[in-house]
């Protein structure tokens, strides 16, 4: 017994020091092939440098559990952790980065559409190769080094790198990132052998992870880090942060004091105090491009984060969520593209089943954080940018939740019009885009319509013979005897009557509170839309278009507010840029569609005038245009005229002057010089006029050109002269045929 004790000791002993032995040649292999890495990566060819990569895979995987002890060797950490820098380094030089620009739309566009995230993830382009093959087995790499590794040790490592060097910033996040998904067991393949075999799993507890996810976030949100410049010209936006953080023009609603952060003046915005340094106008595009792929990267870490602690991220959405918000407001189209992917993939991680229940989840305390940073905007000025990704991302359960914020907004604006407009007036048209999405108009007004239907149902001779007698002999008199009530008894009331009709006029029923705010939002719009910025003037054109929608069903409330706004609005149609004339005009079909009557005498005293004379105006110019005409200006407003034009005859119910100087005004767009979305625009207005009046519009049409003639139903009754009768088509002949065909079903015979 006690010789076969002493050979297994002896095969052990014999087997560890063979074990031992590989490990030390493996390593010093490894860290020869880390020397030589970067060279390779330069030199070699795609093909070359994937087989290199893929040994240098194989070294980690085959040490496993001793890559923790290789990599206590300072000369073995820092020598892979450099080659690591060296061939991720990015190819930044693209100006597309940042010339493309995000909107406000495409937040709308995401809020429905969460499973494209993913497809979402801006591509990085490197400087030493291109296979995505390659990628591939360096991030498995950095993977494999946070599974086997000492994640203390590693997560210290990276982040003095991360802080030291700007040039190793971006590549130091990007293995940061895969590192911790690696310590989380993430996207590692299994089955691998490696020389000690008996541990299993990666070494790293959810206690350690939280610790490391804890310390790459404060330095991934610090304020050096996060607030980065990634435009190369001053926004409107960014004039107004500055006008508005100006210690001479600061109107906040608390005083708050600043301090100046001294640091590198390319990474952090600066500060509105005074003019901006030198840097902010002379920063290259490769430095810009820079800055927003470091930030595209740090979200992507913070989603990396989120994935690897997954519910137990939940604790740490107070600290990292808000910022996540801000970007996803990012104008740069790559960094608000990866902040949406980072919040898709908080959601799933932390076990929600979108964004919305995200931000609903959690909006108290985002809700605070912005109602506090708006009172010190001087230190926050993107607070606003929060609120707005906010409610394109949530639904109608915020509304409690928002009204002080949106009080404080409102005041905010009203302390400092001139300065701080174009930065709340965003948040403004984000709350109304909300507003008409949580609550649609339930119902349509159909007064109109209905009046203009009846007018095309089958005319009843007979009967309007009877009502016509019936009321002449009413008039006149007769048939009214004292005791005769039946005609005068009063109508019971209509189940829609509101309640404040039968409790007494004195008695009104509490607005919503969404109404409550959109009336008040109405009425800044009325203040700033004599704004003399452009591009404010625009957005709240916007705004109070929308403003209008909301109200539409309650016409007590819409009719004043169309009162107050109408000389602005006016303004605005009659003597403005044309950008601003088009959008205004948007603006008016919306109110005509809404008020109805109550703006048939102003629209028909002074608007329809300049609106006729201009497309009387700019027919034959359009008419002998060519095909660059379709991108001017000009063309557009054109365009927009004829496509609300007939509408708004037909809601308003115009009377027939006003009907014959837009038809007068219309007719040479029916000519097929015309550009084709002209044409198909002036047959949508004849159409509306058709419904308004057929035979008015038929007669107007067949003497323009008349395809068949008319027999009478009798002969001693005259023949029916038209003056588009014989007459040779031309120019005009086939939209009024279209018109004639589709309207009043004219068929294609000669002899009608």
């Amino acid at each position: 017994v006690r010789a076969a004790v002493q050979r297994n000791q002896s095969c052990s002993r014999s087997s560890d020091g063979t074990s031992q032995n590989l490990a030390d040649v493996l390593s010093e292999n490894l860290h020869s092939l880390a020397t030589s890495l970067p060279r390779l990566m330069r030199t070699s060819n795609d093909q070359k440098k994937l087989f290199v990569l893929k040994v240098f895979l194989g070294y980690f995987k085959v040490l496993g559990p001793l890559v923790s002890v290789v990599l206590n060797s300072a000369a073995h950490l820092e020598r892979i952790s450099k080659a690591l820098m060296q061939v991720l380094e990015l190819d930044v030089v693209d100006v597309r980065i940042v010339e493309e620009r995000s909107h406000g739309e495409s937040l709308e566009r995401s809020s429905g559409s969460e499973g494209s995230y993913a497809a979402h993830i801006p591509q990085k382009h490197f400087l030493y190769f291109t296979d995505e093959k390659i990628f591939s087995v360096l991030m498995e790499i950095c993977r494999t080094l946070g599974f086997y590794g000492n994640i203390y040790l590693l997560t210290d490592h990276f982040l003095d790198l991360y802080r030291q060097s700007l040039v190793y910033r971006k590549q130091a996040a990007m293995v940061l990132n895969e590192m911790v998904r690696g310590a989380a067991g993430l996207a590692m393949a299994t089955g691998a052998q490696c020389l000690d075999s008996g541990v299993q799993g990666p070494s790293a507890s959810q206690e350690d992870l939280k610790v490391a996810a804890v310390s790459i976030m404060e330095e991934y949100t610090s304020l050096t880090n996060w607030n980065l410049i990634t435009t190369c010209e001053e926004t409107d936006g960014d004039r107004q942060d500055q006008q508005l953080l100006s210690p001479s023009r600061l109107l906040s609603i608390s005083i708050s004091d600043t301090t100046a952060i001294a640091t590198n003046s390319l990474q952090l915005i600066p500060s509105s105090s005074g003019p901006p340094p030198p840097s902010m106008t002379t920063s290259t595009v490769h430095q810009l491009n820079s800055n927003i792929w470091q930030l595209c990267i740090q979200l992507e870490g913070i989603a990396c984060l989120a994935q690897a602690l997954g519910r137990d991220f939940r604790p740490l959405l107070m600290t990292s969520l808000y910022p996540v918000l801000e970007k996803a407001g990012e104008e740069t189209l790559l960094v608000n593209q990866a902040a949406l992917s980072s919040m898709m993939c908080i959601s799933q991680a932390c076990g929600y089943s979108s964004l919305k229940e995200l931000i609903n989840d959690n909006s108290d305390y985002l809700l605070n954080d912005i109602s506090l940073n708006l009172q010190r905007l001087s230190q926050h000025p993107q607070a606003p940018r929060v609120l707005t990704v906010m409610l394109a991302h949530s639904d109608s359960s915020l509304l409690p939740l928002i009204r002080d914020v949106v009080q404080d907004v409102l005041m905010a604006l009203d302390l400092s019009y001139n300065h701080s407009a174009a930065l709340f007036c965003s948040v403004l048209h984000a709350l109304m885009k909300a507003l008409a999405r949580w609550f649609p108009v339930s119902r349509c007004r159909t007064g109109g319509s209905a009046r203009s239907k009846t007018s095309t149902d089958d005319f009843n001779c007979r009967q309007f013979l009877l009502d016509y007698q019936k009321q002449k002999d009413l008039a006149e008199g007769v048939g009214i005897e004292v005791d005769d009530t039946e005609d005068l008894e009063v109508p019971p009331a209509s189940e829609g009557e509101d309640a404040e009709d039968i409790c007494g006029p004195d008695e009104k029923s509490e607005l919503p509170s969404h109404l409550i705010i959109t009336k008040e939002v109405a009425e800044r719009c009325v203040h700033l839309l004599s704004d003399p910025r452009l591009q404010l003037r625009l957005k709240v054109l916007e705004v109070l278009e929308l403003c209008v929608y909301v109200l539409s069903e309650r016409e007590n409330e819409l009719l004043p507010m169309a009162h107050r706004c109408w000389p602005v609005l006016l303004q605005r149609l009659t003597a403005d840029d044309p950008l601003a004339v088009l959008r205004a005009f948007r603006v008016l079909c919306t109110l005509g569609e809404a008020c109805g009557d109550f703006l048939r005498r102003r629209v028909s005293k002074e608007v329809l005038p300049r609106l006729t004379s201009s497309l009387t105006r700019q027919a034959p110019v359009s008419a002998k245009a060519g095909p660059v005409y379709t991108h001017t200006l000009a063309y557009k407003l054109q365009l927009a005229v004829l496509q609300g034009l007939g509408s708004l005859c037909q809601r308003l119910d115009l009377g027939e002057a006003d009907l014959d100087a837009v038809c007068e005004a219309c007719l040479p767009y029916l000519s097929c010089r015309q550009p084709v979305r002209l044409q198909e625009a002036c047959l949508s207005v004849f159409q509306h006029l058709i419904q308004v009046d057929p035979d008015t519009f038929w007669f107007t049409l067949n003497e323009l050109h008349c395809p068949c003639s008319y027999t009478p139903p009798h002969p001693d009754l005259p023949p029916i002269q038209l003056s588009g009768m014989g007459r040779p088509r031309d120019e005009y002949s086939d939209n009024v045929l279209k018109l004639l065909r589709e309207e009043f079903g004219l068929c294609d015979g000669s002899v009608c």
